[in-house]
């Protein structure tokens, strides 16, 4: 079983430190942004089996981060974390392409298991990119 590669991101430095050594004790491999901004650059750079993105954020917020992220690359697999849950923003990121919601503080079982369940989505759409890919391939060639 590979390592779990994440990217948390959320404005507060605290919860970012203490979320990510908490994963990290997990086995997963943690990046952190404390910004959206800085996550959708770090997003370009590399690739995560899941993003966990906080929804309340100074400038731009977790929804707005969602929709530039995912459009950029629409098999992002996005968990959003709100201390604030609401039932509108949640719809509205679910429509966006969020895989997930969870309040905060989220328990750490719960997130841990979504990242996996994320990462076993990416790789099946990683595959299934692969076959496509193949195939267009040897439709051009001909074989």
């Amino acid at each position: 079983m590979t390592n779990e590669k994440v990217l948390l991101v959320d404005d507060e430095q605290d919860f970012l430190d203490a979320l990510g050594e908490r994963m990290r004790a997990r086995g997963m491999k943690v990046s952190t942004a404390a910004s959206a901004v800085d996550a959708i650059k770090m997003a370009d750079r590399e690739a995560y089996d899941a993003i966990v993105l906080d929804l309340q954020m100074p400038g731009m917020d977790g929804l707005e981060a969602l929709k530039a992220l995912k459009d950029k690359n629409p098999d992002l697999q996005i968990i959003l974390l709100t201390g604030h849950a609401t039932v509108e923003k949640g719809i509205q990121a679910m429509k966006l392409g969020a895989m997930d919601l969870l309040e905060k503080p989220a328990d750490l079982e719960t997130l841990t298991a979504k990242i996996r369940k994320a990462q076993a989505k990416k790789m099946i759409l990683v595959e299934k990119h692969a076959e496509e890919r193949i195939k267009e391939i040897m439709t051009k060639k001909g074989w």
